[in-house]
């Protein structure tokens, strides 16, 4: 079996952090177990591009369970938590491909190296391995048999889109970020606790009466401004949408243009998926001491190329702190190399929110497996009924019961529905 991992001797210490996640993800226990039974994966092979976390290592172990072979890599460069990667190898025997702080150039070859299995499936958090394959298919004769795939991911599932409006997207593909018990959850309170708590780590800043400015009030954005706000920071909002920034106005937020947050904030968070949120003449007009942090995929939302040029000087001051001194003699402070902050300096979405979004990743390989050839080549979203039931399952876990509709309310609904009320 290849790989490329840290170290091997890690393995023990990310065995027993793997176990305290996998005890806080109940609902991907209870599919674990039905899989190990049922065996709905035998026989395929899935290429996964995610995060290398504890939670990740859980829902590897599923897989496995339900008869897959598995290749894993990272999808991002500092993502990855090597001693899960060296215990997925050593006690999982997962070929995983996956280095804490790799560069590019190894970043994409151990995506090649995953690919090399020849999946039937893919497993991507920022559709890195589908713009692979479909590049590719593209420029040489390679053959990629991929019966469907699923995407993690807001960022991701923005790709793919765009490959299916133009009528490029070569197999189908299961949003997983699209379903309701992913985005409400994961995106929200995972992203605005996992972000904060890789600031605070990287910094040991006090967030209490900090000006903290949040560009883009989606899910993620909102999450992010739920903490700080919580916290007792001065939350301003930074939005190009009119109803998502009236949304922001109505929830207590103070909303402005980027150029306005600028001056004021202390702390700024990126949490768009889109390029150049932060860029030249905001720099220019930051206060001395600034701390930028971005929560999206991709190191993109920060203008770091520009940054790096207005610098006259550069050093690193703490673990996942660069210190850029301007011409001004004002400093700018960048976490995590502009990359994921709740991943480069902290250790990700809690394993509960991650045990949803997860047994919707399970549940929809699954669901391909069985209907891929009714599937046309286009972005699904996961089957409401899948949706609804992880919602009841960690209802279960929780202990927490609800009503049900009596048949005369159901008889009353469905009069209005088919117009005798």
């Amino acid at each position: 079996m290849n790989y490329d991992i840290k170290d091997i001797n890690l393995a023990k210490k990310g065995a027993l952090r793997i176990e305290w996640a996998r005890n806080n993800m109940p609902v991907l226990d209870l599919i674990g177990k039905r899989f190990a039974q049922e065996k709905p994966l035998k026989g395929l092979k899935i290429a996964a591009c995610l995060h290398v976390t504890t939670e990740t290592a859980v829902l590897m172990e599923v897989l496995k369970l339900g008869g897959a072979r598995l290749a894993l890599c990272a999808s991002n460069p500092l993502s990855t938590q090597d001693d899960v990667a060296a215990s997925l190898v050593k006690d999982l025997k997962i070929a995983v491909f996956s280095l804490k702080g790799e560069d590019t150039q190894t970043y994409y070859q151990h995506i090649k190296l995953v690919l090399a299995i020849n999946p039937d499936i893919t497993m991507d958090d920022g559709a890195d391995l589908v713009s692979t394959i479909h590049k590719a298919k593209q420029v040489s004769c390679i053959r990629y048999q991929v019966i469907g795939g699923t995407e993690e991911t807001t960022t991701g599932v923005i790709r793919l889109r765009a490959l299916a409006r133009q009528g490029k997207l070569l197999y189908p593909i299961i949003a997983v970020n699209d379903a309701q018990t992913k985005y409400l959850f994961d995106n929200r309170y995972g992203t605005g606790q996992s972000t904060v708590d890789g600031i605070i780590r990287a910094t040991n800043k006090l967030i209490a009466g900090a000006n903290f400015v949040v560009c883009g009030y989606g899910w993620c954005g909102r999450g992010v401004a739920l903490r700080a706000k919580g916290m007792g920071a001065q939350v301003i909002i930074v939005e190009v949408d009119p109803l998502r920034a009236l949304e922001a106005t109505l929830d207590g937020y103070a909303v402005m243009t980027m150029k306005e947050a600028a001056k004021q904030g202390d702390i700024f968070v990126t949490t768009t998926g889109d390029t150049r949120v932060i860029r030249r003449e905001h720099f220019l007009l930051m206060k001395d001491g600034v701390i930028l942090a971005n929560a999206g995929h991709f190191n993109v939302e920060i203008d770091i190329p520009t940054l790096e040029k207005l610098g006259k000087k550069k050093r690193r001051i703490r673990d996942f702190v660069d210190e850029y001194t301007l011409r001004s003699g004002r400093r700018i402070y960048l976490l995590g190399e502009g990359r994921l902050i709740n991943l480069a300096a902290a250790e990700g979405h809690p394993a509960q929110v991650m045990d949803m979004s997860f047994a919707n990743q399970a549940l929809s390989v699954e669901y391909i497996a069985k209907n891929y050839k009714k599937l046309e080549n286009k972005v699904y979203k996961v089957p409401e009924e899948l949706d609804r039931k992880i919602a009841e399952l960690k209802l279960k876990s929780l202990g927490i019961r609800i009503d049900s509709l009596t048949l005369q309310q159901k008889r009353y609904l469905s009069s209005w529905e088919v117009g005798t009320q």
